[in-house]
């Protein structure tokens, strides 16, 4: 087996080797502990017959494990100074795609039919840039891009939002929408001395795993999370404040959320971070007669 790139001596010798500066703006932290990326990939349950997307893969380290483990891996890297890097280091894997592209300007739909069409299934394996972590993985959700699931590392603070029960201090709207898609789960905490450069924050491996079913019946799905968002506007305020302050038109029409609330039992004077999914998705379905009339013209 060939010799792991993710060690401090390693990592430093390709980065001599190619005088390869860091950029703070593209989240650059390479990982530099071989166990961790092993703990990573029996997080992903990968097989030869298991296509992998990967997201920022640096000079290779987790790829390489990823290559090891999968059939397949496609891996999207923005900076265009780590592709020669990356066909250095990732020479002896001949399952390995390096697409140059922003993750988030890519046709994803596209990618699973040109790469994926016969694998059973295809997970999202990364260390995510931590600045873009969350609309990366919207765009996966959002863009019902059949993937099966997700093995990601991400800034421990945004895994503990995305993981947030109703009640608590992290539970808002991010958690909210992925969890309407995926059963999340913090899988691992990672140190920050497994990192080169160390970044500030903690980190941490989230697990997400698509849902068979939706946890709830919703008429239209942007807009619970319009109303969700609207919901958190400001945290200590009533849902019906932020309704009314979110809401196209939400002032003028006050008499309408109330009836909303009415309708479906609920309290107004309750604060966003108390509500679940599904009563969100009731009060969504509920407001949705009133506020998009026109929309459900147009559909039908």
């Amino acid at each position: 087996m060939n010799k792991d790139i993710a060690t401090p001596v390693r990592t430093k010798e390709i980065l001599a080797k190619y005088g390869f500066s860091l950029k703070k703006s593209l989240g650059q932290n390479f990982l530099i502990d071989p166990n961790i990326l092993r703990n990573i990939i029996s997080h992903a349950g990968l097989s030869e017959k298991t296509g992998v997307i990967e997201i920022g893969p640096g000079i290779g380290a987790l790829t390489e494990h990823l290559a090891r483990s999968a059939g397949k891996v496609v891996a999207f890297e923005i900076d265009g100074r780590l592709l020669p890097v990356l066909e250095d280091t990732l020479s002896p894997y001949d399952n390995v795609t390096i697409v140059h592209q922003d993750i988030l300007e890519a046709d994803l739909l596209q990618v699973m039919q040109d790469h994926f069409a016969d694998y059973e299934d295809v997970v999202v394996v990364a260390n995510l840039p931590y600045y873009v972590t969350t609309p990366i993985i919207m765009k996966f959700l959002l863009g019902k891009v059949p993937v099966a699931g997700m093995v990601v590392m991400m800034q421990k603070e945004v895994a503990d939002r995305i993981t947030a029960v109703p009640g608590t201090k992290a539970y808002g709207s991010l958690s909210i929408a992925i969890q309407y898609y995926m059963d999340a789960e913090v899988a691992m905490i990672v140190p920050k001395t497994v990192f080169m450069p160390q970044p500030n924050v903690e980190s941490a491996v989230l697990r997400l795993t698509r849902k068979e079913t939706a946890p709830a019946k919703v008429i239209d799905e942007d807009f619970m999370f319009v109303v969700s968002r609207g919901s958190f506007v400001q945290r200590r305020k009533t849902i019906l404040n932020n309704l009314q302050s979110s809401l196209p038109n939400g002032k003028l029409k006050k008499e309408v959320i109330l009836k909303a609330f009415e309708q479906i039992g609920m309290d107004p004077g309750r604060r966003g971070e108390t509500l679940s999914i599904e009563e969100f998705a009731n009060l969504s379905n509920v407001l949705y007669e009133d506020f998009f009339e026109e929309k459900k013209k147009r559909q039908s």
